[in-house]
C-alpha cells in the first residue's frame, strides 16, 4: 500500500496514475479545503495527530511506501515524514516540482518571507494575493487594496476582498481576472511547476510580481517528473 501525502496538482496527477496502473494506495490531505479535488483512490483528511499518530497509521495501513507531494513550503511535513520512514526503513519519495525562474519580460522582487512583501508595493496599489489564504493572513499591507484568491468561501474580513476559484486557471483567464480587478502588484509563493497562468498573465499585462522564495528544506530523494515517480513506485 503506497502513501500519498497530498495537496498539490502534482499530487492529483500521481493519484489518478496510481489508480490507472492499479496500484494500491491512500492519499492523506490537510484538510485545508471543504470540497477538495479527486484524486482517483482513497482520501483521508484532517492530518495524523503528531508523529506517533504517523507512525500508527503507517503501521495500521501496512504502508509500504510513501510520495511526499505536498506543497514546497511545507518544510516541516517533509522533514518528519523522511525522518520517521528512514527511520522505519520505508521506501520515501519526494515529488518536487522545479522552482519558477524570471524571463526577462518579467518584473520580479524576490523575498525571502511575507513581511518583507510592504518593502516594495507602493501604497494606493491593487495588490492580488495568489499565495493562500494563511500567507495572506500573515501579510501586512496598510494603505493598498487587497485582493486574496482563495478555494473556499471565506468570512468577510475588512480590507480583503476574497476571489474564489479552484486552481489550474488557463491564461485568458488570468488576464481577465487582473484586468476586471485593475490589478497592479502580484504576490506569490514559488512553488513551482508547469508555466503558472498568473504569471504569464502579469509578463502579458507588464505588471510586477513579489515573489516569495521557497525556505530551506531537507535535503531527501527527489524526482520532479510524475513520471519518474510512478517508476519508482513500480520498483519497490
Amino acid at each position: 500500500m503506497i502513501l500519498l501525502l497530498a495537496g498539490t496538482t502534482e499530487a492529483r496527477k500521481m493519484g489518478w496514475l496510481l489508480a490507472d496502473y492499479g496500484i494500491a494506495a491512500v492519499a492523506t490531505l490537510a484538510g485545508e479545503t471543504k470540497v477538495p479535488a479527486d484524486l482517483g483512490i482513497a482520501v483521508e483528511t484532517g492530518g495524523f495527530g503528531g508523529e506517533d499518530g504517523f507512525r500508527a497509521f503507517l503501521a495500521q495501513r501496512g504502508i509500504t511506501g510513501v510520495i511526499d507531494a505536498t506543497h514546497p513550503f511545507a518544510v516541516r511535513i517533509t522533514e518528519r515524514t523522511y525522518r520517521i520512514c528512514t527511520e522505519l526503513g520505508l521506501p520515501y519519495m519526494q515529488l518536487m516540482r522545479p522552482h519558477w525562474e524570471p524571463e526577462p519580460d518579467d518584473t520580479w522582487f524576490m523575498v525571502d518571507d511575507m513581511a518583507q512583501v510592504a518593502d516594495f508595493v507602493p501604497q494606493g496599489a491593487r495588490v492580488l494575493v495568489a499565495a493562500g489564504r494563511k500567507a495572506a493572513e500573515d501579510l501586512s499591507l496598510p494603505g493598498r487594496e487587497v485582493f486574496v484568491r482563495v478555494i473556499d468561501p471565506q468570512p468577510e474580513k475588512d480590507g480583503v476582498t476574497w476571489i474564489v476559484g479552484r486552481p489550474p486557471f488557463s491564461l485568458a483567464e488570468e488576464v481577465d481576472l487582473l484586468r476586471r480587478h485593475r490589478i497592479d502588484w502580484i504576490i506569490a509563493k514559488n512553488a513551482g511547476g508547469a508555466a503558472d497562468g498568473k504569471l504569464l498573465a502579469a509578463r502579458q499585462l507588464h505588471l510586477p510580481v513579489v515573489m516569495v522564495n521557497r525556505p530551506p528544506a531537507p535535503v531527501t530523494p527527489c524526482r520532479e517528473r510524475v513520471q519518474d515517480v510512478l517508476d519508482w513506485v513500480m520498483d519497490l
